[in-house]
Order: C-alpha cells, then sequence, then structure tokens
C-alpha cells in the first residue's frame, strides 16, 4: 500500500518561504516520478511541479524562478522550496505519483496515488 504523507504547510506573509516535505513509502520515490500540485478556494487542482525518476525537473508556469522540486531517495522524501510566495499561492498542496511511471508526474489526469494535502496560506 502506497503512502504520500506531506508536512511543512503553514502560513506565511507575502515574500516569505515555505518548505513542503512529502514522505513516501519505500517502493516509491527511487523509480517513481513525483509530483506536487495545488487547488485553491473554487478552483480545480493544477500541477505544481514534478520530478522524473532521473532527476529532471518540471514547474508550472506560475511558480518558474520561485518553486523547486528535489528529492532524496535515500530518504524517501520529496521537497518543494517555495520562494517569494504571493497570496495567489494559497491554495491545498497535494504530493502526488505514478506508481508505475518514471516520468509525467506534472499532469494531472496520469497520476494515481495521492497525499491527503497540506494548507500554505500567503498573507
Amino acid at each position: 500500500h502506497v503512502q504520500l504523507v506531506e508536512s511543512g504547510g503553514g502560513s506565511v506573509q507575502a515574500g516569505g518561504s515555505l518548505r513542503l516535505s512529502c514522505a513516501s513509502s519505500k517502493y516509491i520515490s527511487s523509480n517513481n516520478c513525483m509530483g506536487w500540485f495545488r487547488q485553491g478556494p473554487g478552483d480545480e487542482r493544477e500541477g505544481v511541479a514534478a520530478i522524473d525518476a532521473d532527476g529532471s525537473p518540471a514547474y508550472a508556469d506560475s511558480v518558474k524562478g520561485r518553486f523547486t522540486i528535489s528529492k532524496d531517495n535515500g530518504k524517501n522524501t520529496t521537497y518543494l522550496d517555495m520562494n517569494n510566495l504571493k497570496p495567489d499561492d494559497t491554495a491545498i498542496y497535494y504530493c502526488a505519483t505514478r506508481r508505475r511511471a518514471s516520468t509525467g508526474c506534472l499532469i494531472r489526469g496520469l497520476i494515481d496515488t495521492w497525499g491527503q494535502g497540506t494548507q500554505v496560506t500567503v498573507s
């Protein structure tokens, strides 16, 4: 049973920074792509950042230059460093993966495993 557990959300003022973490069960992360999505009030869930199994990152245009995705395979943990946060970044952030794929984790329709989400509020 694959589990993804997010942590690190919270409230921050505009211009501030947060680091989100996603801890995954043993058989995920090193051979799978990982992604971060977010869903604001009344909005659809959208892809924010993803990292392929080979470490190649991809970002939504809205966060390029501000967010950085990384992973530590030894710790089975994926991170999302968020800098220069804006009120529009306010949302629930979800960690996600594809259990049998090493790429494509920025495409919502391909995701088969989700975390429970962590709230990020920027004021």
